[in-house]
């Protein structure tokens, strides 16, 4: 017995004919484009949705777009980026794009090959979330594929940009603890390799204000970094080398909340309470931030907001080349919870 053919694929004719009109009418509706009544447009949306149509991406990347949005993410398992993602999607939710994402790793080489792989599949526009890659490789896929860079600071012509006042965020940070008396306050901050962009880069503009504000505060002997990265191993290993100081901080400000996970792991490991005997307090304001038994102060750069406004820039790229580039910086706000109190008598 032979078995059952797969079931054949409604086709654009099948909708023309189900609609009684014709397939340009068809056509036409499914562009957008002028010409198709809204009764014309009623009678084609309700055929479609009764045998349910879907145009194939490879036939409308023929015709110019195939109304996909590449999302190139450095960490899963960062829990800030997903915020950035839902803003995303959030601002796409009623046009006809879909959101692909692929993990850049933290790599340059994996970021080529996932932008790559985008461009090569016919994306309409890109956005890619705090990348190592060059600028000058940023500005090479910007010259073939609309696209907008979150989290890097500096201006470039070739592409739009959204990001977070970072050198303000880790000034509330210090002002904050301050404020609570501590004087000992170390930065955790996510190691730079690369001396050509570290000037763009959100870590090192955390740790550049982090310095800023104690200096500012007159606490210029107080000045503690340790550099290792915004990962909870990273915050581990780092709070880790804190405790082996002469003189331990009283407060540390982790540059993510990722790594502050593993800061408060390493002092609970320690023996030690927060914030009976250190405050801990970090950056992203992520959703774990406000649970209950870990309460963590933080800095809220409101992701979906970087999301949103990063969507809304790449529409209107794709829109319009030609367009000056655009740079958005939002300003954060401090969020102080339970994890900061003033320092030990």
């Amino acid at each position: 017995m032979e078995p059952p053919a797969p079931p054949r694929r409604v086709t654009i004719v099948d909708v023309a004919r189900h609609a009684q009109v014709s397939t340009t009418a068809v056509s036409k509706v499914l562009r957008n484009a002028y010409g198709a009544s809204p009764q014309m447009q009623a009678k084609v949306r309700r055929a479609i949705d009764e045998l349910g149509y879907r145009p194939l991406a490879a036939a409308r990347g023929l015709r110019g777009q195939t109304y996909t949005i590449g999302v190139m993410l450095p960490d899963i398992r960062n829990p800030f980026f997903p915020e950035i993602l839902d803003g995303i999607t959030g601002c796409l939710e009623e046009t006809d794009y879909q959101v692909l994402m692929g993990p850049g790793c933290n790599g340059e080489k994996a970021e080529a090959r996932v932008t790559e792989a985008m461009i090569d599949r016919g994306m309409d526009g890109l956005v890619l979330v705090a990348p190592v890659s060059s600028r000058a490789h940023l500005e090479h896929v910007a010259s073939v594929v609309p696209t907008v860079v979150v989290g890097r600071h500096g201006h470039s012509p070739a592409y739009d940009s959204v990001t977070d006042d970072d050198v303000a965020g880790a000034t509330l940070v210090v002002g904050h603890l301050a404020a609570l008396g501590h004087r000992r306050i170390a930065h955790i901050e996510h190691h730079e390799t690369d001396p050509t962009r570290i000037a763009e880069m959100p870590n090192a503009q955390r740790a550049d204000g982090y310095r800023r504000a104690m200096r500012n505060l007159g606490l210029d002997e107080e000045i503690d970094v340790v550099s290792t990265s915004y990962t909870q191993q990273g915050g581990y290993e780092g709070m880790k080398g804190l405790l082996t100081r002469p003189h331990r901080p009283t407060a540390v400000f982790a540059g993510a909340d990722f790594a502050a996970m593993g800061v408060l792991e390493a002092l609970t490991e320690a023996g030690l309470s927060v914030p009976g005997d250190i405050s801990v307090a970090g950056y992203d304001n992520t959703t774990f931030a406000a649970l209950g038994p870990i309460s963590l102060t933080s800095v809220d750069q409101a992701g979906r907001e970087i999301g949103a406004n990063a969507a809304r820039l790449l529409l209107e790229r794709i829109a319009d080349r030609g367009k000056p580039s655009v740079q958005v910086k939002l300003s954060p706000a401090l969020v102080p919870r339970r994890t900061t109190a003033p320092p030990p008598t």
